[in-house]
């Protein structure tokens, strides 16, 4: 399994629209598609479903929609960080939402910051 790291912690080896990519799966596409709409509500088709994880340098089609305006990855790239855990505002307001909702993200964050450390 892929052990891809978003910079909040996500883990992109889970992520269906990742998955969706990596296997260049049409009908997964579209089941993540219709799974997102009417989970999110919002009107997502199959060709929104495309993402090479937003650690990546990939062009911005290749990015999920809300990977492209994320203000966590926009932070990280502009500090040039490989993770939020590197940075010396780790815990800040806007990595504090994701942790709260994700806890398994938070997990990620603090295993790269311990290994850093050593």
């Amino acid at each position: 399994m892929d052990t891809m790291t978003a910079y909040c912690g996500l883990a992109c080896g889970q992520c269906p629209a990742y998955l969706a990519t990596l296997k260049d799966d049409d009908a997964e596409r579209a089941r993540v598609a219709e799974m997102w709409s009417k989970e999110f509500g919002v009107d997502l088709k199959p060709a929104d479903i495309n993402c090479q994880g937003c650690t990546t340098d990939a062009d911005a089609d290749q990015l999920f929609s809300h990977c492209r305006v994320c203000d966590i990855r926009a932070c990280a790239r502009d500090r040039s960080l490989d993770s939020c855990a590197r940075c010396d505002d780790y815990g800040c307001e806007k990595l504090a939402k994701i942790l709260d909702m994700v806890p398994a993200a938070r997990e990620a964050l603090e295993q790269i910051r311990a290994a850093g450390a050593s």
